[in-house]
């Protein structure tokens, strides 16, 4: 079985390969869609054909219809929906438009040749199940569990609305074929018909109560419009007749089917709609086709393995589309299905009673193992065709009955009506006409002896373009050679066998029994007078022709021709070369329905329907033309002047009289053919097999003789060819010995070249290294220059990078000035701020004393007065009170004389103050100065200059440290230090914060370790310049302290000035040396 992924596909093949339905049971290719995103199986959901039966359409789960002609054997994608179709229809009257219902509700129209949207009609609430297209195509009747809609397919228009009750749902509602009747199905199991314009309800079709409910899910129509079939949760259908509206039978299903979920009638295209097959889809997922009339199961599609989910049948009966349980599309061909129904089945099914739970009004049917035997009946008699049983048969019926359920009387019936049997259904009658046993173990014993010695040569008597029948041909006449020695022997075998072959070329073994009926029954007494023309069969066509048409046979005397001219032709090809395929196949329909002696009545027939083109002829050879090629004439015509011919001629000369009737090949072995005289037959077989051992005698003595006289030749041509071997070595040798001479010379003139140009090479290379030195030396002096250029940048670089270190140093140095300057600044007005708050206190605590002094002399004054009885030691007590107050009294003196040297020392502490300011800011100039020299030092000769003016700077720097220094030492601390040990009190207090003033780091320090805050004591008074003990009222400064700092800062700042010169200097010393050492060396 073919398998075809649609996949991503736009359009493409449906199959690649020649299918064979026979061979995968009916199948002709299933077709899946494979999601290339996801890599997954989308499911089909839908199929619904067109009104020509060669194309259908098929939707998927995702919205996608496809388009698939088999008759073309291609598929395309015609839309893209984007969501799950739930009904198709195909059969407009505008044959390119299809509906689509949709998961929405809604039902499209769409154009499978311009894929446009052709309208959108919404109207349902609930999914559309069906789709019902009138016969004409201009009406669709759609169908939901709600309501039914009636569209005008013109406009696109709803024109009816079905609406019922709720409690009542709808099953199905579809129009009569051939009719304007509508027939609605409900969930109660009622069934309505209606007119289409009206709407009138024209009949209601009676469901029996008293048996049991069917609950209709599943109906089927047959074309011409007369038989419904109707199933459901149960294994009974119901077959009704829609004239008379009664019930007709009632048949039941075998046990295994327990609910019919589908119904479809397989159309036949010469049943004339009265459709006889009916496909009953269960809940196993088989779907098994009947025979309505016998009662037989035919065929069934679907498995266990793999059930069937819906089926779509082809209008003309041609295909069947089952849609699978995977989602998979399996066509079937309807021709491989039927081929094994000419096997003889099993019976399955008989009729056993009319069943009074049907209510009286239809026949129970039972699917079981047994024979057919007449129905009891109880109650009134359905007026239907009653089955017949088999043990009434007459013996003309039973001749009449053949393999597969047909019926000789019939089959002649509509093979008169139409002349022909269907295309389709052919081989199936012929098969069944000629009761073919289909003895498969006879057949390949015969097929595997080989090809018959007598056939082997058969391409070059008879060449067929097409290999595949030659060998069938081949294959089949030495089966029948192999069967009887006979046809071994006929020449004209290959004749009457070549239009089987042809035709049965899939089949060998309906071929080889088909010709070999043909030859038992249609071709006795043809071999009685071997090697010769059956004259006695000739005769009996010569003795019909002449009784019929005496003047024509006396016009074929007259000329000489006899039967072997105008009669043996025709038959022993058949009728083949004088007909067309048509023609023959219209003729051996009837041929194979009639008596054997209908293929001689046809030659006569033949030969009167072409009397006025023989009654021209007078030659031979236009004769033999004649007989041998096509003519014009009426198959139709001539088919029936066989049938007068037949039924006129006389039985005393009629050749039904001298042929038997037809009998079949026998089952299992094939019967002895020896209707032939052996003697002539073994003779001639003797004769030719002694003629070819004398053949093969003289082939291999010929041979032998071939095989000498080419070694004799062999030998002769290798003497020949030694000796010209020999003489063309000679002129070989000659010729190498003049050429090595030649070459000899060419090489010693080469050699010389050689070394001419050895020498011309040696030169140019000379030069070349001559010219790659000067080059090498030019690109050293190119790489100095640019080295030069980049030393000179570099030393250019490197000064302007030090003239811009040197002014950022300077404005450091600068800066660093100017935040000394701000930091004494703000340890001055600190100071003076320290100063003001000290008086402020020492002013306060004199005032408490004074204020304490005198309450305590008032105090004691009023003791005095009020108490003077006191005693010695409260007198003594009292005394040193007073001695106490007067101290006081003192020390308030002598703070007072503190604050006033206070005073004076901070007036000399300003008058130093801005002597160093001067001198800084005569220092900061002279710095300037020496900047601008330092800034002008790229000339060298400036550089001495420079130097000596630091000397000269250092020198006068030193010079005011000494006079600071001698400043220092004349101001007056020692008076104050004197003048404060005039109490040992306050003596100790003034050497105890001169310590912590000698202790107390400077406030400016290095650069690297110095702190932007001064130390301050534990009160939060800064320590710096000048600073006050937090235990006495006295203020001391230590102004020698901040004057070395500030030289010690002078000194450091000079020093890295020195530092910086001192690298610039070398700096330079070394560029100039680089500079010159460069010049030297160029």
């Amino acid at each position: 079985m073919q398998t075809t992924d649609v996949g991503s596909k736009v359009d493409g093949k449906v199959w690649y390969r020649k299918p064979n339905p026979s061979v995968s049971n009916g199948v002709i290719v299933s077709v899946v869609r494979t999601d290339a995103h996801q890599s997954k199986k989308v499911r089909f959901l839908q199929v619904a054909y067109d009104t020509t039966g060669d194309s259908f359409l098929a939707g998927d789960h995702h919205g996608n219809i496809y388009v698939f002609d088999i008759s073309r054997n291609r598929f395309r994608l015609v839309q893209k929906t984007g969501q799950a179709c739930t009904a198709l229809a195909f059969s407009l009257h505008r044959t390119t438009e299809f509906l689509v219902a949709l998961a929405d509700y809604s039902i499209k129209c769409f154009d499978k040749d311009t894929k446009q949207l052709v309208s959108w009609m919404r109207g349902h609430e609930g999914a559309v199940s069906f789709i019902s297209v009138h016969s004409s195509g201009r009406y669709a009747i759609t169908t939901s569990s709600d309501t039914a809609q009636l569209w005008d397919l013109d406009t696109f228009q709803r024109k009816r609305k079905l609406n019922i009750r709720q409690s009542v749902g709808i099953q199905r509602v579809f129009f009569l074929p051939l009719s304007n009747t509508i027939l609605s199905c409900f969930n109660d199991d009622s069934i309505f018909a209606w007119e289409s314009g009206t709407l009138v309800c024209k009949f209601q079709l009676s469901v029996p109560q008293d048996g049991p409910r069917i609950h209709y899910k599943a109906f089927a129509i047959t074309r011409d419009g007369k038989t419904l079939a109707a199933g459901g949760r149960s294994n009974l259908l119901h077959l009704w007749c829609l004239e008379s509206r009664q019930l007709m039978r009632v048949v039941q299903m075998p046990p295994k089917v327990r609910t019919v979920r589908q119904l479809e009638f397989l159309p036949d295209s010469f049943d004339s709609g009265f459709s006889q097959v009916l496909g009953v889809l269960s809940q196993d997922g088989i779907m098994r086709f009947i025979n309505i009339q016998t009662f037989k199961q035919l065929f069934e599609i679907g498995s266990i393995d793999n059930t069937v989910t819906t089926v779509t049948i082809c209008p003309k009966g041609r295909h069947i589309v089952a849609v699978m349980d995977t989602g998979a599309l399996n066509i079937y061909s309807v021709q491989g299905l039927t081929q094994e129904v000419n096997k003889p089945p099993q019976p399955l099914v008989k009729v056993i009673s009319q069943d009074s739970t049907a209510g009286g009004s239809g026949m129970l049917v039972k699917v079981r193992s047994g024979t057919v035997q007449r129905p009891k009946t109880s109650g009134r008699r359905v007026p239907a065709k009653v089955l017949r049983p088999p043990a009434v048969i007459t013996g003309e019926e039973k001749e009449n009955d053949l393999p597969g359920g047909l019926n000789k009387k019939r089959l002649l019936a509509l093979l008169k009506a139409f002349g022909e049997y269907p295309a389709k259904y052919r081989m199936f009658v012929w098969r069944s006409l000629l009761q073919l046993p289909e003895n498969h173990a006879a057949f390949n014993s015969l097929v595997e002896k080989g090809l018959h010695p007598a056939y082997l040569t058969l391409q070059e008597r008879y060449p067929i373009k097409s290999q595949k029948l030659q060998r069938g041909l081949q294959r089949l006449l030495s089966a029948l050679a192999h069967w009887s020695a006979i046809f071994g022997e006929a020449d004209y075998l290959p004749l009457v066998a070549f239009p089987f072959v042809k035709l049965f070329q899939n089949n060998p073994l309906i071929c080889f029994e088909v010709v070999a009926t043909v030859i038992v029954s249609w071709g006795q007494h043809w071999f009685e007078y071997f090697p010769n023309p059956p004259l006695n069969v000739l005769s009996m066509v010569e003795n019909v022709l002449a009784h019929h048409d005496k003047e024509l046979l006396q016009h074929l005397v007259d000329c000489r021709i006899t039967s072997q001219l105008y009669v043996w032709p025709l038959l022993e090809t058949l009728f083949s070369e004088v007909l067309t395929r048509d023609e023959w196949l219209r003729l051996f329909d009837n041929v194979f329905s009639n008596h054997p002696a209908f293929l001689l009545v046809a030659v006569v027939a033949y030969v009167t329907c072409c009397r006025a083109q023989l009654l021209m002829l007078t030659f031979r050879e236009d004769f033999e033309y004649f007989f041998h090629h096509r003519n014009n004439f009426d198959i139709g015509a001539m088919i029936k002047e066989t049938y007068r011919l037949m039924s006129t001629t006389p039985a005393d000369i009629h050749p039904r009289s001298t042929l038997s009737d037809f009998e079949p090949l026998l089952r299992g072995q094939y019967p002895v053919f020896n209707q032939y005289p052996t003697f002539i037959v073994e003779y001639q077989s003797q004769e030719r097999e002694r003629i070819r051992q004398q053949e093969a005698q003289y082939l291999r003595e010929r041979q032998v003789l071939q095989d000498l006289r080419s070694e004799a030749v062999r030998q002769q041509a290798e003497d020949e060819a030694w000796h010209t071997q020999q003489e063309l070595l000679q002129q070989a040798e000659q010729q190498r010995r003049h050429i090595l001479q030649q070459e000899e010379a060419k090489l010693a003139e080469q050699r010389t070249k050689l070394a001419a140009m050895k020498r011309e090479l040696k030169l140019k290379e000379l030069q070349l290294v001559e010219a790659t030195r000067r080059r090498f030396l030019h690109h050293q002096q190119d790489q100095r220059q640019v080295q030069l250029q980049r030393l000179d940048d570099e030393i250019q670089r490197k000064m302007a990078l030090r003239d811009q270190e040197t002014a950022a140093a300077v404005q450091d140095i600068e800066v660093r000035q100017m935040e000394l300057d701000t930091k004494r600044r703000l340890f001055e007005q600190q100071l003076a701020k320290e100063q003001e708050r000290v008086n402020q206190e020492v002013e306060a605590k004199l005032g408490v004393r004074r204020h304490r002094a005198e309450l305590e002399e008032t105090a004691f004054r009023d003791m005095l007065q009020t108490d003077q009885d006191l005693t010695q030691d409260t007198k003594r007590v009292l005394e040193e009170s007073v001695a106490e107050a007067g101290q006081l009294g003192a020390e308030h003196e002598w703070q007072a004389k503190v604050l006033q040297r206070l005073e004076q020392t901070d007036a000399d502490q300003r008058r130093r103050q801005r002597l160093l300011t001067q001198m800084s800011q005569e220092t900061h100039a002279k710095e300037e100065e020496l900047v601008k020299l330092i800034a002008e030092g790229k000339k060298v000769r400036k550089w001495e200059e420079g130097v000596s003016r630091q000397a000269q700077l250092e020198e006068e720097r030193k010079k005011r440290h000494q006079q600071v220094a001698t400043i220092v030492e004349a101001s007056p601390g020692d008076e104050l230090s004197q003048e404060s040990l005039k109490s040992p009190r306050q003596g100790e207090m003034y050497d105890h914060q001169r310590q912590q003033d000698l202790t107390y780091p400077c406030p400016t320090r290095d650069r690297g370790h110095q702190s932007h805050s001064p130390p301050r004591q534990p009160n939060g008074i800064p320590a710096c310049l000048n600073n006050q003990s937090p235990s006495e009222s006295s203020t001391t400064f230590s102004l020698d302290r901040g004057r070395a700092e500030l030289d010690c800062k002078e000194r450091e700042l000079m020093k890295e000035v020195r530092e910086l010169r001192q690298k610039l200097a070398r700096a330079k010393v070394g560029d100039s040396s680089t500079y010159s050492s460069s010049i030297v060396s160029q």
